[in-house]
């Protein structure tokens, strides 16, 4: 597996720059007979782009997705699928002005180290978030194999800064559920918590300064006994996935670190028996133990960081000249990308859990009429 691929039975290759011509995704592995639905991939797509308020970068990009191959007649072949999307509005002279300045917790000084000069630099290259567009295309092909067996996943924003969302979402009906967070800018459920979300996204914009956040997920209707002791197990594997996004700076399942505050006799999930079916009281274990899914709810939440270009001036140092100077970015960017990678950490959820379902035979690799 190299370093720009992802997967076992589902794979996925990754290639484009966010200021090349275009940037796109190969998915190996998918079942033929699927019917391929465009306007889905669409869709969600539509969700990831930026220009679609003014919380968001106001790089405009259409995103409009492009076939390639491995589809005929509306239909997977089994042979590969390539998707691209063309860059439109890239403008690169921001970038070039400051070459030879490091940007604070950007990637320029490591893979000026890692490649020698030779990759890249604008908009971050490979290492920038237009990447995940990719990765949201071939999300919503393993969306749609997953909904033909009823699971369902979805991700809403947590938090922004301190305004934090506590509320434990039990909802069974999955369209409800995506009516209510995109009736938000922040992708929220709660109306209320958006609305301050909202406001501090804004306050942060006008002070030429960026925020982080917190986004859950949870996956519906998994079957339990999928995942596998040590190196196999789905934390390990979603981890992997969820920290090849761009801005993922932590991870947890369930209750996650609050469980370093709890007693055993809090965080255990007594089973019970429910409408002639075993399951767990709660679940704090977030519908994963010991790296199997139990049938319950898989749960997790993770932390985005602040984008890292923002307006204000800050220190750095000058590569050519070996000097200490100051920066005032003025690119495009966004004040938060939390809304944005929502869409993001359900593909990637996504893509692991129909790897998982394939390598256990859970799902054929021909889909007949």
């Amino acid at each position: 597996m190299g370093e720009n691929t992802f997967g076992e039975r589902f794979k996925i290759t990754s290639f484009g720059e966010s200021h090349g011509d275009l940037v796109g995704i190969i998915v190996d592995g998918v079942p033929a007979g699927l019917d391929f639905d465009t306007n889905f991939i669409q869709h969600e797509l539509d969700m990831r782009k930026s220009g679609h308020s003014t919380l968001t970068t106001s790089r405009m990009e259409l995103d409009k997705v492009i076939v390639l191959s491995g589809i005929f007649d509306n239909k997977t072949t089994g042979a590969p699928i390539c998707l691209i999307i063309e860059n439109k509005d890239k403008d690169s002279s921001k970038y070039i002005n400051y070459k030879n300045i490091l940007r604070p917790s950007q990637v320029d000084f490591t893979i000026l180290k890692k490649y020698g000069g030779y990759a890249d630099y604008r908009g971050s290259g490979r290492f920038s978030g237009r990447i995940t567009a990719g990765f949201v295309m071939a999300g919503a092909i393993a969306k749609q194999i997953l909904r033909k067996y009823d699971i369902s996943v979805y991700a809403y924003t947590k938090s922004i800064g301190n305004v934090v969302d506590g509320e434990n979402y039990d909802i069974d009906n999955y369209e409800k559920f995506i009516n209510l967070r995109e009736k938000t800018l922040v992708r929220a459920i709660n109306t209320e918590k958006a609305k301050l979300m909202e406001e501090l996204i804004k306050k942060v914009k006008t002070q030429k300064n960026s925020i982080g956040g917190s986004i859950k997920c949870i996956v519906n209707n998994f079957p339990v006994g999928i995942g596998a002791p040590i190196f196999n197990s789905i934390e390990s594997k979603i981890s992997h996935a969820i920290f090849s996004i761009p801005a993922i700076k932590g991870i947890e399942f369930g209750v996650g670190f609050r469980a370093t505050k709890m007693k055993g006799s809090e965080h255990n999930d007594p089973w019970i028996i429910k409408e002639g079916k075993i399951q767990t009281e709660k679940n704090d274990s977030g519908g994963i133990i010991g790296g199997i899914s139990t049938g319950m709810p898989i749960e997790f939440t993770v932390a985005v960081k602040p984008t890292a270009t923002i307006g204000l001036p800050q220190k750095t140092v000058n590569i050519e000249k070996m000097n200490s100077v100051e920066i005032e970015f003025h690119g495009r960017h966004d004040p938060c990308i939390v809304p944005r990678v929502v869409s993001v950490v359900e593909a990637m959820a996504a893509i692991v859990l129909i790897d998982f379902l394939l390598i256990e035979g859970v799902i054929p690799t021909v889909f007949k009429p």
